[in-house]
């Protein structure tokens, strides 16, 4: 059998088939509930083979309908497949706005319910949709109730819990809280504001019962008399007042005095005359809607007067609009601002004219006009110190009757104020290696002047680096740039303010930074590697030379300890002055070079260290005499036969010396002879080997000895070792013990002191302080040489021993000439022993 989807409609996309087994799988397509099951697909949409079903959001059943065709034709069948989707709760409840506003009134009465009209909707279903609201603060008067419908949607309640009073509290602003019923549960908020609404529940109130007004009778008409105030504390048309007179007011007043039923200004309203009484008492109501009338009393006294008052009339100079003086600052001394003319009325009284207020100004009579005054400035008016002078000139009579007109003047500001920085001199820190564009410090400077020419400007003065911004606007210094205080420590350099006059004004700070170190920098040696130079036998403590070590950093950081990592049991090194010192006498001939590795660590935190290699190497001194190896007693002796022929070897003088160089270099010498003809024999200098010279005789028989002396070219002073070499002439050892008597006998030898004479004979002269390089040079070729030399010398040696046991026997007391026949038959009838030589 196969099986196939009737069509490849939207079940295909979420499903697969296998055409063999008929097995249904889930397909790459993740399938939303939400998506498929709509509300607004609430009837069945068939799509070919597939379709999906649901009523609403909130229904459980969510079905993706299949059609499955299977074949072949005789055994054809349409099998329906009905596949469920059930909910997961994959998504959080969510407002549908983000603020939501309720009103309620301030009378509400306690448990008034109102719908939230906006509440939370969540596309899963049962218990996966919402299920409560909560108030993050409820404010001790709210509550939330939700109610379900028949349809299963829940609505949440605004709940009044307690008094309200919008006069004292007119909004209150909080979160509610929409929570599903998931595990774990999902939630949403909004924002939720409650307005108390106003209500008409107070009424006007005067703050005072009465007051009284005193009135001249000579005021003219629409002259203010008072005004009256009640408040209410309601809002909008609740709160409207409106002023009348009480029935008690008699017409008479009514008529006098004028109340403006809005404003609740009292103004006289006729003239006053003879037969005007002079007390009036004024009972104004404050009208409120709904409310008993607020009362207050205004009692007027009137003051008659008889005559007229004197008038005072102003002509202005400088610039006035509606009664205000315009005059710039810094205007020169008596700058004239306006002319007086003092009149009177009746013209029978003297009438007087001063100025009142305080301020810079002066009314002076202006000769030679009477009654003609002039108002002038006494010093320059200042715009920072105050901006606005209220003067009044004052004209009265003898007879206690005086008039003021109120002057005001206005000073204008101008550009006289340069831009002042809060400090003159201003010093910065900052870490080097800072972030780019770090913030530095604000700058800021005070213009005492007004609009455009107190706007200060900042700007970087000329000697700044590049690297630094100043924000003009807000004054914002910031450097682009990371700062390496090794490089620069100290950064001086001029900021400017500059206001926006005509023309501007400026001034100047000066901006200091210093750039605070951090640990950036790693102790650094002057060279990674050290030679030094010593002779042997240095004493310990001694200074082998100077390691020198810098760290750029600073302070703490800057500071460097310096140990040994390797043989520190022998060095030792000096902090402070970085000074190599060992700790013992130093011997060339146990050990001939060092190799130290120095650390250095700062101070810093974390600390940073470097290291560097120092190579010593030990210059050899002459402290080493040469050692003779061959021969090594004076008591052995050596046949030598006469018939030795002249040029013949008779035997050597090998000695090794441990020093190196010059100090290694031996010379032999005979310095002392005793024998029949001692001038037989000759040693070379340069490898001590013997030879005969002459043929020797038969009175030429006998014992002869050489003493030989062994020297180094060292310096300044050679050392050498002697040694006695013992040649017997004859054909036989006949006597024994006779040779061995003139052996034990002290030798009458007379010292010939001249010194051997080689070919490589060195030279020695004082060092020049400018051929030390030179010098040290060549110390430590020969001493590297050394070791070579050794080297060769001990294998010489043992070469020379072996051959010498091949040529002597142990067991022989004298040994048998290099060059000369051999009388086996004597050796054979008596055995002798030699020296082990």
């Amino acid at each position: 059998l196969s099986f196939t989807l009737a069509s490849s409609g939207l079940g295909g996309q979420y499903v697969q088939l296998d055409s063999h087994s008929g097995e249904l799988h889930t397909s790459a397509v993740e399938i939303d509930r939400e998506a498929l099951c709509m509300e607004s697909s609430g009837a069945t949409i068939f799509g070919g083979a597939a379709a999906v079903s649901s009523s609403s959001p909130s229904s459980e059943s969510c079905l993706l309908l299949l059609d499955v065709l299977v074949l072949p034709q005789e055994y054809f069948r349409l099998v329906k497949v009905k596949i469920a989707i059930q909910d997961v709760n994959d998504n959080a409840p969510r407002f549908p706005v983000p603020h939501i506003h309720l009103s309620v009134p301030e009378n509400a009465p306690v448990n008034t319910r109102l719908a939230i009209e906006h509440p939370a909707l969540d596309p899963d279903v049962g218990t996966n949709s919402v299920q409560t609201y909560r108030l993050r603060d409820n404010y001790g008067v709210f509550t939330l109730d939700v109610e379900e419908n028949e349809s299963g949607e829940r609505t949440p309640y605004l709940i009044v819990m307690g008094a309200l009073d919008r006069e004292t509290r007119g909004e209150y602003v909080t979160v509610i809280v929409a929570e599903d019923g998931g595990t774990p549960p999902l939630m949403g908020s909004a924002t939720l504001t409650i307005g108390i609404s106003d209500i008409n529940d107070n009424c006007p109130q005067f703050s005072d019962s009465q007051f009284n007004v005193t009135l001249y009778g000579n005021s003219s008409l629409g002259t203010h008399v008072a005004t009256v105030h009640a408040v209410d504390m309601d809002l909008g048309s609740n709160a409207q007042i409106t002023y009348s007179y009480s029935q008690k007011v008699p017409q008479p007043s009514r008529d006098l005095f004028h109340l403006d039923e809005s404003t609740g200004a009292i103004t006289l309203s006729s003239k006053v005359d003879g037969d005007t009484p002079r007390l009036h008492r004024l009972i104004i109501l404050g009208n409120g809607p709904g409310c008993i009338p607020a009362v207050i009393t205004v009692l007027v006294t009137i003051i008659k007067v008889m005559m007229r008052p004197p008038e005072v009339v102003p002509r202005f100079i400088a610039n006035e609009v509606e009664g205000v003086v315009y005059l710039k600052e810094l205007e020169p001394i008596n700058t004239p601002i306006a002319f007086f003319t003092i009149k009177d009325p009746d013209e029978k009284y003297k009438v007087n004219c001063y100025l009142d207020g305080d301020g810079p100004f002066r009314l002076s009579p202006y000769k030679p006009y009477n009654n003609e005054y002039l108002l002038e400035t006494t010093k320059p008016l200042d715009y920072e110190t105050q901006q606005l002078y209220e003067i009044s000139v004052v004209a009265w009579i003898s007879e206690g009757f005086h008039v003021n007109k109120i002057i005001k003047v206005q000073v204008l500001d101008d550009n006289d104020n340069s831009p002042v920085f809060s400090q003159q001199l201003i010093e910065l820190s900052i870490e080097e290696n800072n972030v780019p564009n770090a913030f530095l410090t604000k700058l800021h400077a005070t213009d005492a002047d007004s609009g455009e020419r107190g706007q200060v400007s900042y700007f970087l003065g000329p000697d700044a680096p590049s690297y630094f911004s100043l924000d003009k606007t807000t004054g914002v210094l910031t450097v682009s740039t990371q700062l390496d205080r090794e490089e620069k420590e100290k950064y001086r350099y001029t900021v400017k303010a500059v206001d926006s006059g005509f023309p501007p004004r400026e001034s100047i700070a000066t901006i200091t930074i210093t750039v605070l170190d951090k640990n950036d920098n790693s102790p650094r040696f002057i060279n990674k590697d050290f030679s030094f130079f010593v002779p042997e036998n240095f004493p310990g403590f001694g200074e082998i030379g100077v390691i020198s070590v810098t760290d750029a950093d600073a302070g703490q950081n800057g500071w460097v300890a310096l140990s040994v990592l390797n043989g520190s049991d022998i060095f030792v090194i000096d902090t402070g002055k970085g000074v190599l010192r060992a700790k013992v006498s130093l011997d060339r001939e146990q050990q001939s070079s060092y190799v130290l590795w120095i650390e250095a660590v700062d101070g810093g935190d974390p600390a940073l260290s470097s290291t560097a290699k120092i190579t010593i190497l030990l210059l050899d001194i002459n402290d080493n005499p040469p050692l003779v190896l061959f021969p090594q007693s004076n008591m052995s002796y050596l046949l030598v036969l006469p018939s030795t022929l002249p040029g013949s070897p008779i035997t050597e003088v090998y000695a090794v010396d441990k020093d190196t160089g010059m100090n290694a270099v031996i010379a032999y010498s005979i310095i002392g002879r005793r024998g029949p003809r001692p001038e037989s024999f000759r040693i070379d200098p340069k490898t001590g080997n013997i030879t005969l010279e002459e043929s020797l005789m038969q009175n030429d028989y006998g014992l002869y000895r050489l003493l030989v002396k062994v020297s180094d070219h060292g310096y300044p002073e050679p050392l050498h070792s002697t040694v006695m070499v013992n040649l017997f002439v004859n054909d036989t050892v006949s006597n024994e013990s006779y040779i061995e008597s003139l052996l034990r006998k002290e030798p009458d030898i007379s010292i010939e002191e001249k010194q051997p004479q080689i070919s490589i004979e060195p030279t020695h002269k004082k060092m020049e302080s400018a051929s030390c390089m030179p010098t040290l040079v060549a110390l430590s070729v020969i001493s590297l040489g050394s070791i070579a030399l050794v080297t060769g010398m001990g294998i010489y040696i043992c070469l020379r021993k072996g051959k010498k046991h091949h040529r002597a026997d142990e067991n022989l007391e004298v040994q048998i000439p290099l060059n000369g026949r051999i009388n086996l038959h004597m050796l054979e009838k008596k055995p002798m022993e030699i020296s082990n030589i």
